[in-house]
């Protein structure tokens, strides 16, 4: 008994990290997508529910391995015309922002402040600038079927001295685009706290596959925001002017990294 457990075990533990090694793999691919450079992307986002509105969108981000800048700067309706956000995110510090309202208002966000909304939406600020991804703890948890599609479910977890508003994210990814179709965020308690469901997957200019349009669904009752993309750019020149709450007052249009 005791030879065949010493030839079962060591096979057992030989499976699992080759499971953990195929979930990192995973998840650091999905990771280094994210964090992709300088890109600016147009996108409308409508919140349904009890608190109604319908947003146009200028998105500005430099996200790196080490740092995540973004800038979310509203181009219409009229009456809300330049209002923007910039979040900012280093390594594992927490992050902080800034919220500008024209003419001259600005107030700033601390880390305790992270888990709001965004512009009223059903994201927190957190969202935007958390990369799961690059979590410590990664591993493949089950398969699934979502839009009859085939998905592999990534459970992405903080490690030590990774600080998150969450305890944990499952992510449903397309292994065949690499795509998430569906991430799921539940708090350290295990409650599900945040569903995000992608609806349309495009081919974009770095001929990737990537979400287009998202529908979200967070903690409100009877609150929904749809996301969607109407285009991005990669590889943009940015001042360093644009992400300061004096770039605010100007809505500039994005040059390319070769202008």
């Amino acid at each position: 008994m005791k030879t065949l457990l010493r030839l079962i075990i060591p096979a057992l533990l030989a499976v699992s990290a080759l499971a953990d090694d195929s979930a990192s793999e995973l998840a650091a691919k999905l990771g280094a997508l994210q964090q992709n450079g300088s890109s600016v992307v147009r996108l409308k986002m409508e919140v349904q529910g009890a608190a109604k509105s319908t947003l146009q969108l200028q998105i500005k981000q430099r996200r790196t391995n080490s740092a995540t800048e973004v800038v979310y700067q509203v181009l219409w309706p009229k009456e809300r015309a330049g209002e923007a956000v910039l979040l900012r995110k280093t390594g594992d510090q927490s992050a902080s922002g800034t919220i500008f309202i024209p003419p001259n208002t600005v107030s700033t966000l601390d880390s305790s402040q992270m888990k709001e909304a965004l512009l009223g939406s059903d994201l927190t600020y957190d969202d935007v600038v958390e990369n799961f991804f690059l979590w410590k703890q990664q591993a493949i948890v089950g398969t699934e079927v979502v839009n009859r599609v085939s998905c592999d479910i990534l459970e992405s977890k903080p490690g030590r001295g990774q600080r998150s508003y969450y305890g944990s994210v499952r992510t449903w990814v397309d292994r065949r685009r690499d795509v998430p179709l569906r991430v799921e965020k539940y708090s350290s308690s295990g409650k599900l706290v945040r569903r995000i469901e992608t609806t349309r997957v495009v081919t974009n200019d770095d001929k990737q596959a990537v979400p287009a349009n998202l529908t979200v669904n967070g903690p409100r009752q009877g609150s929904v925001t749809e996301l969607n993309g109407s285009s991005v750019k990669h590889g943009v020149s940015f001042s360093d002017k644009e992400f300061t709450p004096a770039g605010f007052m100007e809505v500039s249009p994005a040059r390319s990294a070769s202008n």
